[in-house]
């Protein structure tokens, strides 16, 4: 397993503020994820500001791989001093119930530090499904007996999931077509191979401003900032649908309260600073209006519910 470990002093600001954070002890920024993915992204965005404001260097370590959970469990074995803290995705929540053989717990194993941002989804079909809202997209559905096509990156991704939440809030069925990768999905969704999609805003949404895909929803409760035209299948229909690529930041269990509040703060204030805001959403990414560890302890209750029902439903249980 390769670690890459970056310590974000790239801004000028960050840059004169050097020699102060050099003496500082750094804290550890585990992202359970590859270089260049959406929570890396997030990571970085948020630690540039953090930084400063914490006035010790943050180093971001990347350590992808088992759906997130080798940069988990390394997170979770961490001493609970304050001096590592975890950067964790939607998937923080379903990984208990997607690996059975996973030692840790997404609640009882990590203390919650901060409620930050989340990507829609949006649900999109390709512009020969006679479909151009969500009612006629579920009736259309309905009428294909379970033969339409819905693409995603992989069984147990969160795409995938998102499309099995509408299907037991609907009944409306499909057949899941999985690919290795999801440009190779989008690849087949623009050629007619398959009728429809959910997955990231920013990867479909230049597609629908060319025609080539036709967008119906967007899939959490609020609105999206880059799709504003678009209603939510809350909006739509589908009562109390709610699926995002969402983040939270998490220290080890047992973590003093007293280290957990400065971080919490800095990022609190990271997402309600307007420039740094302003980045997140030229990423597609919205920030959540309550960012206390309270409110990340409530979300993450309720999405580890949803999922694990759902995963358990669908047999999807590896080892």
């Amino acid at each position: 397993m390769t670690i890459r470990r970056r310590a974000l002093l790239a801004t000028p600001a960050l840059a004169l503020a050097a020699p102060a954070l050099a003496q500082a002890r750094p804290l550890r920024v585990i992202v359970p994820f590859g270089v260049g993915g959406l929570t890396d992204v997030v990571a970085r965005i948020l630690a540039e500001f953090m930084s400063p404001a914490l006035g010790r260097p943050l180093v971001i370590e990347n350590q992808g791989g088992a759906g997130s959970t080798i940069g988990a469990a390394t997170a979770a074995r961490a001493a609970p001093d304050g001096n590592t803290i975890m950067v964790g995705s939607v998937g923080h929540a379903a990984m208990r119930a997607l690996y059975a053989n996973f030692p840790f717990d997404p609640i009882e194993s990590f203390a919650p530090v901060a409620l930050t941002t989340r990507q829609p989804f949006v649900l999109v079909v390709h512009p020969s499904v006679p479909a151009t809202d969500v009612p006629s997209f579920l009736n259309w559905l309905r009428s294909r007996n379970g033969e339409a096509n819905f693409g995603t990156a992989g069984i147990g991704a969160t795409s995938h999931l998102s499309a099995e939440l509408l299907r037991k809030m609907t009944g409306a069925g499909f057949t899941v077509v999985p690919y290795r990768t999801t440009p190779q999905g989008v690849s087949d969704l623009t050629a007619g191979r398959i009728e429809f999609m959910i997955d990231s805003q920013t990867l479909l949404g230049p597609l629908m401003a060319d025609n080539r895909v036709r967008g119906l929803a967007v899939t959490t409760m609020q609105r999206s900032s880059m799709l504003p035209q678009l209603p939510t299948l809350d909006e739509a229909g589908v009562r109390g649908y709610d699926s995002s690529a969402w983040n939270g930041i998490y220290a080890p269990a047992g973590t003093p309260e007293a280290a957990i509040r400065p971080i919490s703060a800095a990022a609190a204030a990271a997402v309600r600073d307007p420039a740094t805001r302003a980045r997140l959403q030229a990423a597609g990414v919205d920030v959540f209006d309550d960012n206390s560890p309270q409110a990340l302890a409530a979300h993450l209750r309720v999405e580890v519910a949803k999922w694990s029902e759902l995963v358990r439903a669908l047999d999807l249980r590896g080892s």
